[in-house]
């Protein structure tokens, strides 16, 4: 008979818009062992799978944790109370856990702020002296908080649940409520605080009643989607602007104008807990991090979307779907297969996605560096050294080039029929510190196929990615200044010869970085913040990258200056924007890197 030997979820951790999808291991009638799903429609030898969800509801309210989302809160700021911040960023589960997010937190009260500062006896009444019993001996006023005993009731909002609800049982101070009877189930906001009860038993066919032992499982509380304060755009084209930023949701949006995002969202094959072991499991997990990824990404509202580390299976199966459901068209370049020797879909790739009432595709290119190798060496290298110098150029990366024309125009009427195309690079070049004159060789073929496209069309250039390149790196200089100093010290690294002489290494593209303009704009306070967070040695962002082993800026968008113009930033994060003590991943930021995203004016075209 079919029997269930094992049932387990990859967290017991519950996130509200996340897909619980248990783990059931069966046993056929022959011995033989297997994982799939077993439906009343296909059963075997007369047997089937029957799946029923619970919820477990207390009586007792429960309150989460707003900086530690897997604890249950004993105290809430009353300052965010009587501020009409929402309940669920107001909640602490120990005075340490809110002295220590102090600096986080009160960022909050600052944007309400100005409901409140107008009568100063009010600021006084809300904000009250901190005291606890950890013998803090910072005398920062803090606000006060209540103890999670008098919360009030929590709003489990308007989500309607994916089954029905009906009361099955109570159980003491507790009422079990039947919320899905398919294998996987979805958390809702109404689970918020509550258990889940998951249920797998074996069925006949024929009388619909249960053969074997019922096999359960059950959760930890469910807890919210932590989101991160919202970036905004910054406005860099008029620095004597009265606002000096834009809301992503209030916007206007220039006809002529466009949006491009930049993203490297970390691989799932390479979100490990080595790796990554200060992030929460189930925060680092699959199925977190893809829905968590997929909101910031549409939350951006880019025209272009350009996204490094995407895997092959999860372009195809999540992002490729779920953003077509957003509007957007995509395009993608997985690596090649050299360097991985197991199953090809966990290869990732370049994904380029563009929104269809913005932009149609007229062109895609696909460099493979690996080919490039295989044609330097054939041409450059001796036969004897073949092996040695593919072994150091093969590296599997690629990029992917996109050919779009604009469904929008900003000519005028001087030069009305004339199409708008724009070229987008999206890559990830090689990551090995090491193999610095891979990197440059890397950059500098991309830039020789761009030159190509130029010298072919009167088209703007965008090129996008992950460099794995530092500024003031050589293929940093190569981008940003068109050609390499013959004494940087990156050219001490070419054991093949394949960049010399450096009077080679240049091109002809008129690139800049898009987030260069933030060193020379000037202005309130807005542009002073962001000023702060640049480097004014290299204009470029003092990190894009942030973990425990390093932060820098590996990250970039580069514009064709003579074509293009930068109108808007997305603001940069700094230390006091990442949760204290903590780096990227996070449960609030899915990547160990940040997105970029840059608006770009088409300059009118002079006719020739």
């Amino acid at each position: 008979m079919l029997s269930v030997l094992r049932v387990h979820l990859p967290s017991d951790i519950p996130i509200v818009g996340c897909e619980l999808s248990p783990y059931v291991l069966l046993r056929r009638p022959d011995q033989s062992i297997f994982t799939d799903d077993v439906p009343e429609s296909s059963p075997i030898e007369g047997h089937f799978l029957r799946y029923k969800w619970y919820r477990i509801q207390s009586d007792k309210k429960v309150a989460i944790c707003s900086i530690h989302p897997s604890e249950q809160a004993t105290l809430q700021c009353l300052g965010c109370v009587k501020a009409k911040i929402p309940d669920a960023k107001s909640y602490h589960c120990s005075p340490k856990c809110f002295s220590d997010a102090w600096q986080h937190h009160r960022v909050l009260h600052e944007r309400a702020a100005t409901a409140v500062t107008e009568n100063g006896n009010e600021e006084e009444e809300i904000f009250g002296r901190f005291d606890n019993n950890n013998n803090n001996n910072n005398n920062q006023t803090l606000p006060t908080l209540s103890s999670s005993q008098s919360l009030p009731s929590l709003a489990n909002g308007a989500s309607t649940p994916l089954y029905p609800p009906a009361v099955t049982q109570r159980n003491g101070g507790e009422t079990w409520f039947e919320v899905g009877r398919s294998k996987t189930y979805t958390p809702t906001a109404d689970d918020i605080g509550h258990v889940l009860k998951f249920e797998c038993v074996v069925v006949d066919v024929e009388t619909k009643s249960a053969v074997g032992s019922l096999n359960t499982i059950l959760t930890s509380r469910v807890i919210p989607a932590p989101s991160p304060s919202p970036r905004r755009l910054i406005s860099v084209s008029n620095a004597d602007m009265a606002a000096g930023n834009l809301d992503l949701d209030g916007r206007v949006s220039s006809m002529g104008n466009f949006t491009v995002l930049s993203y490297n969202i970390l691989s799932d094959t390479y979100a490990t807990s080595d790796l990554y072991g200060y992030c929460p499991s189930w925060a680092l997990s699959w199925p977190y991090r893809r829905q968590n990824l997929l909101r910031e990404i549409v939350g951006y509202r880019a025209d272009i979307v350009c996204l490094q580390e995407v895997q092959s299976n999860h372009f195809e199966e999540f992002f490729s779907p779920e953003l077509d459901k957003h509007g957007y068209q995509a395009l993608y370049k997985k690596k090649t297969a050299e360097v991985f020797n197991g199953s090809v879909m966990t290869i990732d790739g370049c994904a380029t996605f563009f929104l269809r009432d913005r932009f149609s595709h007229v062109k895609k290119y696909e460099v493979e560096f690996n080919k490039a190798a295989q044609s330097l060496t054939d041409a450059l290298v001796p036969s004897a050294q073949k092996k040695t110098a593919l072994s150091r150029l093969v590296k599997d990366n690629v990029a992917l080039i996109v050919v779009l024309e604009a469904k929008f125009s900003d000519h005028g009427v001087d030069n009305p029929g004339k199409r708008q195309l724009v070229c987008v690079a999206n890559t990830h070049v090689n990551v090995q510190q090491d193999l610095k004159d891979v990197k440059l060789w890397e950059v500098h073929t991309l830039l020789k196929g761009l030159e190509k496209i130029a010298a072919s069309a009167d088209i703007p250039m965008l090129v996008c990615g992950d460099f794995n390149s530092v500024p003031g790196s050589a293929p940093h200089a190569l981008l940003a200044i068109g050609k390499v100093d013959p004494i940087h010290p990156d050219l001490a690294v070419d054991p093949l010869g394949i960049l010399r002489p450096a009077t080679k290494l240049t091109h002809t593209l008129p690139l800049v970085s898009a987030y260069s303009s933030f060193a020379r704009i000037g202005g309130g306070l807005g542009y002073e913040q962001q000023k702060r967070r640049v480097d004014p040695a290299t204009n470029e962002p003092l990190f894009t990258n942030c973990t425990r082993d390093f932060i820098g800026t590996l990250d970039y968008i580069f514009y064709s200056a003579d074509s293009l113009t930068v109108e808007s930033l997305l603001e940069l994060l700094d230390e006091d924007s990442l949760r204290k003590d903590t780096a990227l991943p996070s449960p609030e930021w899915s990547s160990d890197h940040i997105a970029l995203m840059a608006e770009f004016r088409c300059k009118p075209r002079t006719r020739r």
